[in-house]
């Protein structure tokens, strides 16, 4: 167990576990995350702290498994944790969620809330969605929706290729992918539909080189963390010129990974990039960040936001305790650096502006200390409202 606290004192602490990969292929992903979360709660400190209490950001490594996760949780909730923070993995996010569930109705007024920055598996805020669960980043069908709405105005795309990792999110990513271009663009031939084990290949090459031989021209990718960089990689070493559509093109280490080669080829549909007009207090939380962890950039706009909301929800409700907390989380509304983002009552969905952003040379704001970046356009917005979808969710809320 890897463990990091923001220190100080106050008449009661707010911890926050943080359960993701802090070894292995993902290590550096999940490292990324832990970081901003820490920088989020020493933000909350300078200002008081959250509803006048500390917050503490612990970090577990939980090597991206869920039976390893589940021990991770055990210690967290040995500890006294009541707030648990995770997103590399919807496999799982789905392990957590259960088990926070099952201890929440054993341990009533002991109950602990799941704050899922990054696992977008729509099942989570559909059939399985639970009062114990809110999730801050648009799942993946939502993204997928802004991704082929883009495919849908490029005439010259007759054909794509759709890749991913082989677990519950990168079959959802496939299975939205499909369904999106069939109802969006019925001519586009899907050449390829390909999954490949998480974090295992080392090399991708014999996968570009059938993406190639399909002749596909583009790509449509969830694959995140290590398998996006080395994905990336393999595509722009062997000459693929087609756009690359992803939803983590901005994974650490990815920019380095493609060079100049992959200017204008590679998108990516974010909530934030540094590119995008900025206030004097938000480019200050910026730079403050990129300055203390020297080797990462900011990515995670969506922990500031998480943290941020905690922080409302927590005096909304005059407490930190999660019970409370979750039912003033519901509904809420917070004026973010980029619009109004609103966490939905009925499934605990966010709904945030969204961007589709480009791999680009040319920036004010580099990644990975290259004069490359990301940027977006007028036209590459897409309003909080027009991420909403349907969902299933039937909500069963505690009795108060």
């Amino acid at each position: 167990m890897s463990m990091v606290a923001v220190s100080g004192a106050s008449a009661e602490t707010l911890k926050i576990a943080f359960i993701d990969p802090l070894s292995g292929p993902f290590g550096p992903s999940g490292q990324a995350g832990l970081n901003e979360w820490i920088y989020a709660a020493e933000q909350m400190n300078a200002n008081g702290g959250i509803n006048g209490n500390e917050v503490e950001v612990i970090g577990y490594d939980n090597k991206i498994n869920p039976k390893e996760s589940l021990v991770q949780l055990q210690k967290a909730l040995d500890s006294g944790v009541r707030y648990i923070a995770q997103g590399n993995g919807s496999s799982v996010a789905s392990a957590l969620i259960d088990a926070i569930n099952k201890h929440n109705k054993r341990n009533p007024g002991e109950e602990v809330l799941f704050l899922n920055y990054a696992a977008v598996d729509p099942s989570f805020t559909n059939d399985r969605c639970s009062f114990w669960h809110f999730r801050f980043d648009a799942d993946a069908d939502m993204k997928m929706e802004a991704v082929t709405n883009w495919v849908k105005d490029q005439p010259d795309i007759k054909s794509v290729y759709i890749i991913g990792q082989d677990y519950s999110f990168g079959k959802a990513v496939a299975a939205a992918a499909v369904k999106n271009l069939t109802e969006k663009r019925p001519d586009i031939e899907i050449v390829g539909n390909e999954l490949h084990p998480l974090g295992k290949v080392k090399d991708f090459t014999p996968y570009v080189q059938k993406i190639i031989s399909s002749g596909a021209d583009a790509v449509i990718t969830g694959n995140w963390g290590a398998d996006m960089v080395l994905l990336i990689k393999a595509a722009t070493d062997s000459g693929f010129d087609g756009p690359i559509l992803t939803y983590y093109g901005g994974s650490k280490g990815a920019a380095t990974a493609m060079g100049e080669a992959a200017v204008g080829q590679v998108k990516a549909i974010v909530e934030n990039n540094t590119n995008l007009p900025m206030s004097d207090a938000q480019a200050a939380y910026v730079d403050g960040y990129e300055a203390k962890y020297t080797e990462d950039n900011y990515y995670y706009h969506r922990i500031h936001n998480a943290m941020n909301m905690l922080s409302m929800a927590a005096e909304k409700a005059g407490s930190i305790d999660p019970m409370g907390v979750a039912f003033a989380l519901e509904g809420m509304e917070y004026d973010s650096p980029n619009g109004v983002v609103t966490m939905r009552a009925d499934n605990h969905q966010i709904l945030q502006p969204m961007f589709m952003s480009t791999f680009s040379d040319d920036v004010e704001r580099g990644v990975e200390k290259l004069p490359l970046g990301w940027k977006s356009g007028d036209a590459d917005r897409i309003e909080a409202e027009d991420t909403r979808t349907e969902t299933t969710c039937k909500m069963k809320r505690p009795k108060t």
